[in-house]
Parts: C-alpha cells; structure tokens; sequence
C-alpha cells in the first residue's frame, strides 16, 4: 500500500483509483462495506481510501477529550490487510477546511487525486461548514468525470453501526459489542514503554503501552490477545491486562499494562497489538500487596478460561 499526503503532486500510478472517502476511525464493518464497494465499482483500478489527518473533530475541537479508536499506524495497517493499495491520507488543516463543497470536488478528488470513482456513506458531508452532501457529491461527479456511488448505512438490530456506538461500547466495558461492530476485535497498538516495574517485583512483568490521544476504554482488567509486530519475539500470545490508572500506587495517567501468558523475553520498544476480549472487573485499591497478587492470580486463571473457548 502507497500512502500519498498531497493532492497536489500525485504520480500518474497512483491517479485513478476507486476510493472510499471518510474517516475510518476503527475501520468498522460500516467502513469495509463502503471500501468492499470500491472494490467491486472499478475493479480494474486500485482501490483506494480517502481519510483525512489530523481528524477534523481533532482540528476543530483540539482540546475535546481523546475519542479516537485507533492512531494514524493503526487505521493504515487495518486498511492495508483490507487490501486497500492507496491511502489518500489528507492533511487537514485551515486551507482544506476552507474549502467549499465544489471546490474540494474540483481540487482534491477531480484534478488533485483523479480518482476515477468514489464511494461515501449516506452520511457523508464535506467542505467547508460542511456543507456538501453526499448527493451534491454525486451531482458534482457528473459534470467534473468522476463516477460516485452512495452506499447505505450498514445496521445492526436496528442500530446504525458508527464510531460513536462503538466509543460507547467500550466505555462500559463491552468489547464484545464493539467487536461485533467492528468486525475484529478492538486494539491498542504502539509501542512498548519503560515502566515502574512494579509488576516484576509481583511476578507479574507487564508490557506498558501509551493510550495517549485515544478513546479510553471502561478501565479495569480485560482477557487480551496480544500480537508482538516486530523483533525476535514477533507472533501471537495470550494475556491479561490492566487498563487505567494504577490508583493503588497513586499514579493518575491512564496506560495499558499487559501481562502476557507463558512468555519470556525483552520487548522494550516492539510494537504490540493489544486485542481486548473480556473486561473481568473494574480498577481497583487492595488493602495489601499479597491482596493484589491473589486477586491477579485469579484474574490471570479467568482470562486464560476466557481465551481457551475462543
């Protein structure tokens, strides 16, 4: 997969693709139907995906609270395995948001990326003040050569399936639910950072992962699949881990610490895929630190019944 960042010098192989345009945030099942329709619309061409960076809920609101369920490397290693072969990675900023609808059709999609067709959710919206429609797309797209096609909003029991449902889905501790929204199981990536090292001295050594800048799931202990991406040790495990912010040692920035099953090895700095399957139990504060490893120790032999039926 090419990932091409300005609409204004593109190479002749990498114009005319067909291209789902949004913003992907967890590449959820309504997000592969529109990018499985690219595919099949021009099945000649390469099949793209438009997405802007940095989100423009994070460009607008850059003081909201972290919402997003994945990073920039997630989102693009997610479409990669889709099979999507050119990433239209936007930079979102004052001169693109100023953009009005037709001009963002002309200079971007037209004459900038000359996609060949586009596909975009009935709720798609562009341009400036977001103005433009899914349905004006569709009108600008006769008139500047490009073939556009709305895919509907993909449900389920009667649910959309959205970004948003799944945020709510984790943030009460069902990664389940949000899964079967997804399509995969939700994951934490990045990579592995230096700790206390408290949970060695527990015989509990932990992998610790930033969350900085996404959706922070329902904290507490979860059932985790874990993939190592890279080094010696790169492959698939099983694990527990601790999402939240430690309140027994008094600390307060939320992380990602991940006990994997029967593992030996140094992974400072790997990248770690962090799947979370199960959440077992809410953060809590123990009277006594052989209260803490009794609990970790019934906590570990949950996780592994959990991960077994899987």
């Amino acid at each position: 997969m090419r990932t091409i960042r300005d609409y204004q010098f593109v190479a002749p192989d990498d114009r005319s693709a067909s291209a789902a345009i949004g913003n992907f945030d967890g590449v959820h099942l309504g997000h592969q139907s529109v990018i499985d329709i690219a595919r099949s619309a021009e099945p000649a061409a390469p099949l793209g995906v438009v997405t802007f960076e940095p989100h423009p809920r994070v460009y607008f609101a850059p003081s909201s609270p972290p919402f997003r369920l994945m990073s920039r490397e997630a989102r693009a290693s997610r479409l990669e395995k889709l099979g999507v072969e050119r990433l239209y990675e936007l930079n979102f900023n004052a001169a693109l948001a100023a953009l009005a609808p037709e001009e963002f059709a002309q200079r971007v999609i037209a004459d900038g990326f000359g996609l060949r067709h586009v596909i975009v959710g009935a709720d798609f919206c562009f341009g400036k003040g977001r103005a433009g429609t899914a349905t004006d797309l569709l009108a600008f797209g006769q008139t500047m050569g490009f073939g556009v096609t709305i895919a509907p909003l993909i449900a389920q029991s009667d649910k959309t399936i959205s970004s948003t449902a799944i945020r709510k889905a984790l943030s009460v501790g069902d990664p389940r639910l949000a899964a079967s929204m997804l399509g995969h199981w939700h994951r934490i990536e990045g990579p592995v950072i230096g700790g206390e090292q408290r949970g060695r001295e527990l015989g509990y050594p932990t992998a610790n992962m930033s969350i900085d800048g996404l959706h922070p799931p329902a904290f507490g202990v979860y059932a985790v699949l874990v993939d190592v991406l890279d080094g010696p040790h790169t492959g698939s495990y099983q694990g527990v881990a601790s999402m939240g912010v430690r309140p027994m040692f008094g600390e307060n920035r939320p992380n990602l610490e991940t006990f994997i099953f029967d593992f030996q090895g140094d992974i400072y700095g790997a990248q770690l895929s962090v799947g979370l399957v199960e959440h077992l139990r809410p953060e809590e504060t123990f009277d006594s630190l052989d209260a803490l490893i009794t609990q970790m120790d019934a906590d570990s032999a949950t996780a592994r019944q959990i991960l077994s039926a899987l």
